[in-house]
């Protein structure tokens, strides 16, 4: 009985080794086979590569001469960037008009450009492009996150996840900075366009009256705050004048103290911390005050002189061979698979 079983336990632990086996044969087939396959299609790559030398290398040539005649001939760019705030609600605005300005440029539209930015002709022929990004970290996304988060009530909050906040995160989104980018062939088209820009945004009817709202709802903040203050100074100086009372009060003669004094100690714990508490508000109204202060806060003016673009990724000397080439590769890949096909229905 014994040997049986004894025989039984090795046929099972043998196909046992024999499953393992061929699983670890099976894996390693598997990746000889996808290396296999690689080096398959890289010697394929060379090879076709090798066949159009010449197409190729005449390509590269084609593209040099004309992009290095295109940069040649070409005025050069300058690039100035603006870091502004956006206050009341107004970032989509600054978007609108940013895109529609790019679109008057786009279009070549000189004269419009040049009215509603308020410059010369000849500057808005310069400008060649106007953009508007949003400057946003993790930080400012967590914090604006945490701020959103705060008004919500607790059977909302359940289905909201930071990651689904990110996914509906945009430009528009970025509550701090913008940056505007305008590119021209004058150095100092940017900064004649500043006020333009900011002008579009302040002389809005709209964001006019949000500003005056601001400001009488701030004022209203202050004359409270200072009226909370002067009641608190009021009540100090009583405590203050109890106590002057008591010492001068002779020995043995009736307390005319008004409370308990661990209640009035007590009070007067409370009235320091109320005071801390106003100056800290205080302190922040100073902060609103300083920032909604103008519909659209610059952080960053535009240069005096924009910076000369000269990135290298940007000329036409490097953009026109590679463009040449992916096209010549396109048209040669097409004909392969051309014939392929041809090949393939005989």
């Amino acid at each position: 009985m014994n040997t049986k079983e004894n025989t039984s336990e090795e046929i099972d632990l043998g196909q046992l080794f024999k499953l393992i086996g061929n699983a670890i044969n099976t894996f390693f087939n598997r990746i000889a086979f996808i290396l296999k396959t690689i080096f398959h299609l890289f010697i394929v790559t060379l090879l076709f590569f090798k066949g159009h030398f010449l197409k190729f290398s005449l390509a590269t040539f084609l593209g040099v001469g004309v992009g290095g005649y295109i940069d040649y001939t070409a005025s050069p760019l300058y690039k100035s960037v603006m870091i502004i705030q956006s206050n009341f609600n107004s970032t989509r605005q600054l978007y609108s008009n940013i895109d529609f300005y790019n679109q008057l440029v786009k279009n070549q539209e000189t004269k419009e450009l040049s009215e509603v930015l308020h410059i010369s002709q000849s500057i808005a022929k310069s400008i060649k492009n106007i953009e508007i990004t949003g400057v946003s970290d993790e930080i400012q996304k967590l914090k604006q996150f945490g701020e959103f988060i705060k008004n919500l009530d607790s059977v909302t909050l359940k289905n909201v996840d930071y990651q689904d906040y990110l996914q509906e995160f945009n430009d528009i989104n970025a509550e701090f900075h913008q940056e505007v980018q305008i590119e021209a062939t004058a150095p100092e088209t940017a900064k004649q366009c500043q006020k333009g820009i900011v002008t579009s945004i302040e002389n809005n009817e709209y964001f006019k009256l949000q500003k005056k709202v601001n400001e009488d709802n701030i004022m209203v903040i202050d004359s409270m705050i200072k009226k909370q203050q002067r009641e608190i100074n009021k009540l100090q100086s009583f405590y203050k004048e109890i106590r002057l009372l008591e010492a001068q009060q002779p020995v043995g003669a009736t307390n005319i103290n008004l409370t308990d004094n661990k209640i009035e100690r007590i009070s007067e714990i409370e009235l320091f911390n109320q005071i801390k508490k106003l100056k800290e508000e205080e302190v922040k109204l100073n902060i609103e005050k300083a920032k909604t202060k103008s519909t659209v806060n610059i952080i960053s003016e535009f240069p005096e002189r924009g910076i000369l673009k000269n990135d290298f990724f940007s000329k036409k000397i490097i953009q026109m061979p590679l463009f040449f080439i992916s096209g010549l590769f396109l048209i040669l890949i097409m004909y392969v698979f051309n014939k392929y096909l041809a090949n393939y229905t005989k």
